[in-house]
C-alpha cells in the first residue's frame, strides 16, 4: 500500500479520528441534503464557488506556517482542509437552495450572489489573515506576475480553444474557469521553481519539472516552462473532452468542469499566497 501514499503531495496526512468522525458527520449530512434538494446547477453557479477554492488554499497555507488555533488545526490540514470548506459551502448551497433563490442572475438574492459573496468575504479574511502571518518578511513582486502571466495566458489559450473548437463555447464560464486555474498553478509553480528557489511537493509534477531541469533549455529559460505547458495542454484538452457532456448534460459537465477548476485554481492560489508570506 506504498503507492498511493507515494502519490499524494508532501505533507498530506489525516486528523485525529475524532475529527474525522465530525467532518464526515457534517459532510455526509450536507452531501444527503443536496441530494435531497436537487438544485439546479448552472455555470453561475459553479463559478461562484471559485472564492471557496480560494478559502480552502488559503487556510492551508495557515496550516503550514502555524497560523491557526491548536483546536481548530487538525481541520486546516490537506486533504482535510478542503474536505472542511465543501461542507461549509455545500451547506451554504443548500440553504440558498431550499430558500428557492435563482440561479440564472448574479445579483443578490440569487444562488451564485450569496454563494460568491460568503465566499469571496470568508477568502479575503483567511488571505488578511495569512498576511498578518508573514507580514514581517512579505514577497509581493513576483506572485504578482505569476498571476498577472497565468491572466494573459489563460486569456489567450480560451480564446484561441474557442475559436479552434467552437463547441467548447458551452462549457462557458466554467471552462474558462478551469483553464485559468491550470495556468494560475502551471505558471506559479515555474515561478517558484525557477525564481524564488521553492520545491514541488507533488511527485507527478516534480517529475516533469526534473525532466525539463535535464534538458539543454534550463540555464535559459528554467525548469519550469515545462510544467506550464503540460498544465495548460491538458486543461485545454479536457475542456474540448467534456464540451459535449456539457452540451448534453449541463449539470453534471459543469461540475466536472468545476472539480477540474478546482484541482488548478486551488494549488495555484495555494502558491501565490505561500510565496508571498514565507521562505524556502
Amino acid at each position: 500500500m506504498q503507492v498511493p501514499a507515494q502519490l499524494l503531495p508532501a505533507g498530506s496526512a489525516l486528523p485525529p479520528v475524532g475529527y474525522l468522525l465530525v467532518l464526515g458527520v457534517v459532510f455526509v449530512a450536507v452531501a444527503l441534503s443536496l441530494r435531497r434538494l436537487g438544485p439546479r446547477v448552472t455555470d453561475r453557479v459553479v463559478v461562484a464557488f471559485a472564492p471557496w477554492m480560494m478559502l480552502g488554499s488559503s487556510l492551508y497555507v495557515l496550516y503550514q506556517v502555524d497560523g491557526v488555533p491548536p483546536i481548530l488545526r487538525p481541520f486546516f490540514g490537506s486533504p482535510t482542509v478542503y474536505i472542511s470548506v465543501a461542507a461549509v459551502a455545500g451547506g451554504v448551497w443548500a440553504v440558498t437552495a431550499a430558500a428557492e433563490l435563482p440561479t440564472d442572475r448574479w445579483r443578490p438574492p440569487s444562488v451564485p450572489g450569496v454563494v460568491a459573496l460568503l465566499g469571496g468575504v470568508l477568502a479575503v479574511v483567511a488571505v488578511g489573515w495569512a498576511l498578518s502571518v508573514g507580514a514581517p518578511g512579505l514577497t509581493v513582486a513576483w506572485p504578482a506576475v505569476g498571476a498577472v502571466v497565468a491572466t494573459v495566458l489563460a486569456a489567450v489559450v480560451w480564446g484561441g480553444l474557442r475559436r479552434a473548437v467552437p463547441k467548447t463555447e458551452c462549457a462557458g464560464a466554467v471552462g474558462a474557469l478551469a483553464v485559468f486555474g491550470h495556468a494560475l498553478d502551471g505558471v506559479s509553480t515555474a515561478v517558484g521553481i525557477d525564481v524564488l528557489g521553492f520545491g514541488e511537493r507533488s511527485p507527478v509534477s516534480r517529475a516533469v519539472i526534473e525532466f525539463a531541469a535535464g534538458l539543454p533549455t534550463t540555464p535559459f529559460i528554467g525548469a519550469g516552462w515545462l510544467f506550464v505547458l503540460v498544465k495548460l495542454a491538458l486543461a485545454a484538452a479536457v475542456v474540448v473532452f467534456l464540451s459535449e457532456y456539457v452540451r448534453e448534460e449541463p449539470a453534471e459537465g459543469y461540475l466536472l468542469l468545476g472539480a477540474v477548476a478546482a484541482v488548478g485554481l486551488g494549488p495555484g492560489a495555494h502558491n501565490l499566497l505561500l510565496f508571498t508570506i514565507a521562505t524556502p
